[in-house]
């Protein structure tokens, strides 16, 4: 029944992703070249929901499939690190014209092209986990 419940949630997020046109090469590039606030928009707003789930959540006192109390642990903010790993992943947003999430979406859509551009993302994600402990941290 679980499996149900992820497969009907990623429907829903592949129908919003496609019509907040999020997963448009077009407008990914608008957004880097500052020409239209489009994708900020959608950015900004699935930040301040978010936020606002996340107060929710803790005020119901909700708890995760596991039995925990849902909780958020900022994370120690390091300039360096987080400027390259953004650097990274902004560079690669743009030359690809997608995140993670609308990968999935567009090789959904029969974009099978994209299909390059996931293995290629899995494969940098394995490759930092198996050097990360020799990088600096």
């Amino acid at each position: 029944m679980k499996n149900i419940a992820f497969f009907a949630v990623g429907i829903i997020f592949g129908i919003t992703m496609t019509k907040s046109e999020a997963i448009s090469w077009f407008r990914i590039h608008e957004m880097f070249r500052f020409e239209s606030f489009h994708m900020y928009g959608i950015i900004g707003t699935a930040v301040v929901l978010g936020a606002i789930a996340l107060v929710i959540l803790k005020r119901l006192q909700v708890k995760t499939a596991s039995g925990n109390p849902i909780s958020y642990t900022p994370m120690e903010l390091r300039p360096v690190r987080h400027i390259l790993a953004g650097s990274f992943f902004g560079l690669g947003w743009a030359i690809t014209g997608c995140c993670p999430g609308p990968m999935y979406v567009l090789l959904g859509q029969g974009y099978w092209i994209i299909g390059l551009v996931l293995l290629s993302a899995i494969l940098g994600t394995y490759t930092y986990g198996v050097i990360r402990h020799k990088l600096p941290h």
